[in-house]
């Protein structure tokens, strides 16, 4: 009778639609291009974001280098001759300092350019980590003493930004680093093959730099930092965060205490990380009086800041696996804490390893904590021989030291935060990529 009196309702043909239907596929077509407008802007906003990042930051992976075929004189290097390491070594940076320019005043000869720059002018084209670099090659092989040695060193960083555009002839009138007359040697050098720009693996393998050589700094020691860091995070967050949720999930009573514990995991999962940093500072350097700036202390503060992450995320996985389960095992005979971790945890486990690696790479991406507990410092130290040495001996991560770099006023130095936002953004993609491979290999669908 119902259907009846609609049809009697309705009049003309069905297959015409009428006003109520017409607007309300209206609104229809209109939501979802709302939806799709959304998805556009998001993504346009992403790629302004990418394409940005890597214009800026591209740079830093190449630098500027400048070969010299350096002379290395036996009586200033060893005046004695008996290649006694010893000796060698107290030779000083600036005893190498007189064989560079030597080195620059016979190469500027060689290929015929007229200037009127004296042999100190023109080493100053050089990086000041040159003389070092000299140096430490010396010492790691003195037998080459006497010979004259082809060196490709860096050049400072005005040179490299005159190669890369950042510097012009416009903007150096009060620059007291370059001058015209040298940027004209520049040019001619550039003529004659012997300065280039190359690919600079020191960036991502060498340590931090002074303001005076900006061309420099790298990220690897802060790259070990952040490692060490990480492996205090997995080492303490996984096992706590997932035998607290077993528990909370499996275990416990539902009354007004875990409703209370579970409401307050919740809320730290909300709180900002500078919180975690005061309370680090508060704990476990003010009271604990563990060293400042040491990995270990910040990956204690990040396993505070992850705790809550991994906790919730392991207790939704845990919910997803099925009542079944649990009924079935305790059904044979199994008892609680066997059914757990005989067939719930190992089902559950794809989804608490993705919760653990995305809770390490937001972790990894954090700064505030480590601003509060001091590991934005200059670190230029080799890498630890030990793990215990790795974790106890001051050192910068990742993200403090791009925050370090942008605050600094040489353009190289802000071209290099650019350039350390990418490695950042590779370890990321990648963590959270194992994640998602994860959990497309060893979920199961119900």
């Amino acid at each position: 009778m119902t259907d009846m009196a609609d049809t009697a309702r309705h009049k003309g043909s069905l297959l015409v639609q009428d006003a109520r239907t017409v607007k309300r596929n209206r609104a229809e077509a209109r939501f979802k291009m709302y939806g799709i407008a959304a998805i556009t802007i998001g993504m346009l906003m992403l790629a302004i974001l990418l394409v940005t990042i890597i214009g800026r930051g591209a740079g830093a992976f190449q630098q500027t280098f400048i070969t010299l075929d350096v002379p290395l004189l036996e009586d200033k290097l060893d005046k004695n001759g008996n290649r006694d390491l010893a000796d060698i070594k107290k030779v000083s940076t600036f005893g190498y300092a007189p064989l560079m320019r030597t080195a620059f005043e016979e190469k500027v000869a060689a290929i015929g350019i007229e200037t009127k720059l004296s042999g100190k002018d023109m080493a100053n084209l050089l990086s000041k980590d040159a003389a070092a670099t000299l140096r430490d090659f010396v010492l790691s092989d003195p037998s080459q003493i006497g010979q004259t040695v082809s060196f490709t060193f860096l050049a400072q960083s005005r040179v490299d930004g005159y190669l890369k555009d950042r510097v012009d002839r416009d903007n150096i009138a009060n620059d007291k680093n370059i001058s015209a007359e040298q940027l004209d040697l520049v040019d001619a050098l550039i003529e004659a093959g012997s300065i280039e720009k190359k690919f600079n693996l020191s960036f991502i393998t060498g340590a931090d730099a002074s303001d005076a050589r900006p061309e420099a700094a790298g990220m690897g020691v802060s790259m070990i930092g952040s490692f060490f860091m990480m492996l205090v995070v997995l080492a303490l967050a996984l096992p706590i965060g997932v035998a607290a949720s077993i528990y909370l999930e499996e275990f416990a009573p539902k009354n007004w205490i875990t409703d209370i514990i579970e409401v307050n995991i919740s809320n730290l999962a909300a709180v900002p990380s500078i919180v975690f940093g005061i309370l680090g500072l508060a704990v476990f350097i003010n009271y604990m009086h563990l060293p400042n700036s040491a990995p270990l202390v910040g990956g204690l503060v990040l396993t505070l800041m992850t705790l809550p992450t991994i906790i919730i995320s392991t207790r939704a996985s845990l919910k997803s696996v099925p009542p079944s389960i649990r009924d079935a095992a305790l059904g044979v005979g199994a008892s609680k804490m066997q059914s757990v971790f005989h067939h719930v945890l190992p089902l559950a486990a794809p989804g608490i390893l993705t919760g653990t690696i995305i809770g390490l790479a937001q972790a990894l991406g954090e700064t505030a904590p480590l601003l509060l507990i001091g590991m934005v410092g200059f670190i230029a130290s080799n890498p630890p021989d030990s793990i215990a040495e790795g974790l106890m001996s001051p050192n910068s991560a990742m993200p403090a030291q791009i925050y370090e770099w942008a605050k600094r006023a040489d353009p190289a130095f802000y071209e290099r935060a650019w350039g350390g936002i990418i490695i950042l953004l590779v370890f990321l993609i990648t963590m959270n990529a194992i994640a998602v491979l994860l959990r497309r290999r060893f979920e199961r669908r119900w």
